[in-house]
């Protein structure tokens, strides 16, 4: 089936074109829709594409804002994203990470979505074209049909970790990777989150609950890790069954809670 590929100006123009047809998808990066027509995908027949320049913009203040069209390395190149950096480096490829981006990254289907994972642990919200916000956690698990004109996150004032699991170094993909946000001095939110570990990024809540107050206590280490795959639900796939995710998640978590 041959596939149309419309050009917008505006992400508005790009918003109205994309709610009036259910069979067109929207072209950020290509790096998975390109191969979905290439595997011959009939379920859409048209292709989207945006050259707004605001899809594209990166805004740095106490708050962060990320065009969705924004790539892995515009990020890792970016000084006021170093944070960010082992994140957008962890998804493909040099030639990869040209093209991937924020927005694409956040449908990526699992074992990828490293970035969507730190978006999460980053509280990070949604700004659709339409002018709608929701919760990037909100998002991933499935969400209504929307175009993601930008992600939005308080500039983080704790430390921020991220750890990619893969038996295939440097760019294999990965059997899990975790992201975290641990606050400085014993107040603000904890958050911790699993890719991998479910069908989509997931909080590791029990994790959090046990690291309360004391990220950096020992104790409360140990006992995030034992916490690590409560109320998870891993899948088996060809890169690692449930059960191996279950034993190893904890391991993992405390590596990287102890990593400095």
């Amino acid at each position: 089936m041959p596939v149309a590929v419309s050009t917008f100006r505006t992400l508005s123009e790009a918003a109205r074109a994309f709610e009036s047809d259910r069979a067109a998808r929207i072209y950020s990066g290509g790096t998975i829709v390109m191969r979905d027509v290439n595997e011959g995908d009939v379920s859409f027949n048209r292709l989207i594409r945006i050259t707004d320049p605001a899809y594209r913009a990166v805004s740095v203040g106490s708050e962060i804002r990320l065009g969705g069209g924004v790539t892995m390395g515009e990020i890792a190149a970016h000084r006021d994203l170093a944070f960010l950096a082992p994140v957008a480096r962890a998804v493909g490829g040099p030639q990869v990470r040209t093209v991937a981006t924020v927005a694409g990254n956040l449908f990526a289907p699992r074992p990828y979505g490293e970035m969507a994972a730190a978006l999460v642990a980053l509280g990070a919200v949604a700004e659709t074209a339409e002018g709608r916000r929701l919760p990037v956690e909100e998002l991933v698990r499935g969400a209504p049909r929307a175009l993601v004109a930008a992600v939005a996150f308080p500039r983080p004032s704790g430390d921020f970790r991220f750890a990619k699991v893969t038996r295939v170094r440097p760019k294999g993909a990965a059997l899990m990777s975790i992201a975290a946000l641990l606050p400085r001095g014993g107040s603000g939110e904890t958050r911790i989150v699993f890719n991998g570990m479910g069908p989509h990024p997931v909080r590791a809540v029990a994790a959090e609950r046990a690291l309360a107050g004391r990220a950096s206590d020992p104790s409360a280490i140990a006992a995030a890790a034992r916490a690590a795959a409560e109320g998870l639900s891993p899948l088996d796939d060809a890169l690692a069954s449930a059960w191996y995710r279950r034993e190893v998640a904890g391991v993992h978590l405390k590596r990287l809670l102890e990593s400095r």
